[in-house]
């Protein structure tokens, strides 16, 4: 007697709960379901436009000590993490023959000076020579006149004259080529107190040695370097840039850097350089930020991330960035018209922010609404539905 009743009653209220179930699935779920949006207000207020990139802590400055001519390594003084102190020496190289070689130009340039000596006496030497030559040819010359002295001894005078002034020049050109000689000797021995003034290898500036290059008892060629000395007033950041966030950046503006070392902690900085070659396979821009101050006890190599104020306007149009979406190749968002639809609205966009809000240069207005998630694809056509979050 049961069965059939609930056969009856029951059958019937399963099928309207199925259906229902289906029904409410195929409206909610399925294909015709709303879809779900969260929307923005669009407001006026203020924006910063930054750009964002990562980068090591080196020294602008670098400089490599070695020796001006080829030469062993004798002793190094310092090594890596020293500090140093301006024209401290750092470094000595084996002199090996130098010293021998000084001496030697120096005995030859005072070899040179006592030729000088003798050329001079030559010179005094001969010209007491020329003038008794001169006197006795003048007077040859006036006796021949008065026929006293026969004309061939007046011209042997004249040739005795002619040698003695002969030999006037030949003892000034001795003098001048022994005076040249003096002067390449000392050229040559000065050279030589250089080069060995040179073999003390000393620090230009003051900062930290950040490589040892060589030791003692190696050989090094000319310009070859024993110790990198770095000028830790000179650290910064030289940091990658994504080439599409590189247009506003000019040399002076703000930054700030944060070393891996210390998260919590933003040090002041300042772009100093924005390189003009580009790299074509990352697509990034190289640029140098300058820690101001230089903070101490920094470590060359250490990754830092920079922030860059590239530019800020205190009132402008600013919505997320996420609600930009790109329509036949055009940029616009999904305005809420007051009807609750949709409407596609091309906007022209300005600065960007690093927290995801971009400015609004012209395509809306302030108190307009508009999509900014969705849980899929939007039309003009679509049944939506608002809600807080996706």
């Amino acid at each position: 007697m049961t069965s059939p009743l609930l056969k009856k009653i029951l059958l019937p209220l399963i099928g309207v709960v199925v259906l229902g179930g289906f029904g409410w699935v195929v409206t909610q779920q399925g294909p015709m379901a709303a879809t779900r949006i969260t929307v923005v207000t669009v407001t006026n207020q203020a924006i910063s436009a930054s750009v964002f990139g990562i980068g090591t802590v080196e020294a602008r400055y670098n400089y490599r000590i070695g020796p001006t001519a080829a030469g062993r390594v004798q002793q190094v003084l310092v090594d890596v993490g020293d500090s140093v102190q301006a024209g401290q020496t750092l470094a000595i190289m084996d002199a090996v023959d130098l010293d021998s070689r000084i001496q030697a130009a120096g005995l030859a340039a005072e070899r040179a000076t006592a030729s000088i000596a003798s050329a001079n006496a030559q010179t005094k030497e001969a010209n007491a020579r020329f003038t008794l030559a001169q006197h006795e040819a003048q007077r040859q010359q006036s006796l021949a006149a008065k026929s006293l002295v026969s004309q061939s001894s007046s011209d042997a005078r004249q040739q005795d004259l002619a040698v003695a002034n002969a030999a006037v020049e030949a003892s000034h050109a001795a003098a001048a080529v022994a005076k040249k000689e003096q002067q390449r000797l000392q050229a040559e021995q000065q050279a030589l107190r250089q080069q060995q003034a040179n073999l003390t290898l000393t620090a230009s500036v003051a900062g930290m040695i950040t490589s040892r290059d060589a030791e003692p008892g190696t050989t090094l060629v000319a310009g070859q370097a024993v110790l990198t000395l770095a000028d830790p007033q000179s650290y910064w950041v030289k940091a990658r840039i994504d080439q599409s966030l590189a247009l506003g950046l000019q040399a002076g503006q703000t930054a700030s850097i944060t070393l891996r070392s210390a998260p919590q902690q933003a040090l002041p900085g300042k772009l100093v350089r924005i390189e003009p070659l580009s790299d074509s396979v990352t697509e990034e821009r190289i640029v140098g930020i300058a820690f101001t101050p230089v903070p101490a006890a920094l470590s060359s190599g250490e990754l830092a991330e920079v922030t860059l104020q590239t530019g800020q306007k205190d009132s402008a149009l600013v919505i997320p960035n996420a609600a930009i979406q790109q329509q036949t190749g055009q940029s616009g968002v999904w305005k809420l018209t007051p009807d609750n639809s949709l409407q596609f609205t091309p906007v022209q966009t300005g600065i960007h922010s690093l927290d995801g809000q971009i400015e609004i240069l012209s395509g809306l207005q302030a108190d307009d609404t508009i999509v900014v998630y969705t849980s899929s694809a939007l039309s003009a056509d679509s049944k939506i539905k608002v809600v807080e979050k996706l």
